[in-house]
């Protein structure tokens, strides 16, 4: 299969619905979770200036651990409530941070990280793992960012439900094996 990756016009809004329709197209009719992460973080890292990481990490039951992604080498596995990803993890909730430094309990993966956007991935109410972005640049994502890249991470989710993989609660799908999907509530 041959993907190529269209050039993005018009405004930014108009470039994340064009970065969208790539997702989608990308991750159609595929249901394996670790090729489509591997290729949305490709396509993100590649379609966005001013990134110095794009990928996922997935909850395993009891902590996000690093999945698919493109830039340096990451953090492998980070607790639930920690650092900005574990926070998304944990309020379900986008996270936008636009000086790491100021988050509280931020975790330095990447010393040249300023800024940084994760997205939860939830899926029937089940924490699927997060969508993360970081960059060099101090104040790089805003609210444009958040809703383009909340619409990929739905693209990922949507994905999911392809084929004949399923997220079946209580069950993770890369190891078959019983896990708890509800992450601790503090």
């Amino acid at each position: 299969m041959s993907f190529t990756v269209s050039e993005l016009t018009g405004d930014r809004s108009e470039q994340y619905r064009q970065l969208v329709a790539q997702a989608e197209a990308l991750v159609v009719g595929e249901a394996d979770r670790i090729a489509n992460a591997a290729n949305l973080a490709a396509l993100v890292f590649h379609a966005l200036t001013e990134v110095n990481w794009v990928g996922f990490y997935f909850y395993d039951g009891q902590e996000l651990v690093v999945g698919p992604f493109q830039g340096k080498p990451a953090c492998v596995r980070i607790a639930v409530g920690k650092g900005v990803c574990g926070t998304a993890a944990d309020t379900r909730q986008t996270q936008l941070v636009p000086d790491v430094y100021a988050f509280p309990g931020h975790i330095a993966c990447d010393a040249d990280t300023r800024s940084e956007i994760v997205v939860p991935l939830v899926r029937d109410n089940i924490l699927v793992g997060v969508f993360d972005l970081d960059s060099p640049q101090p104040n790089r994502f805003d609210d444009v960012d958040r809703k383009g890249l909340e619409s990929i991470a739905q693209a990922f989710l949507n994905s999911l439900d392809q084929g004949t993989v399923t997220m079946a609660p209580g069950r993770d799908t890369s190891s078959g094996r019983a896990v708890d999907n509800d992450p601790p509530r503090r």
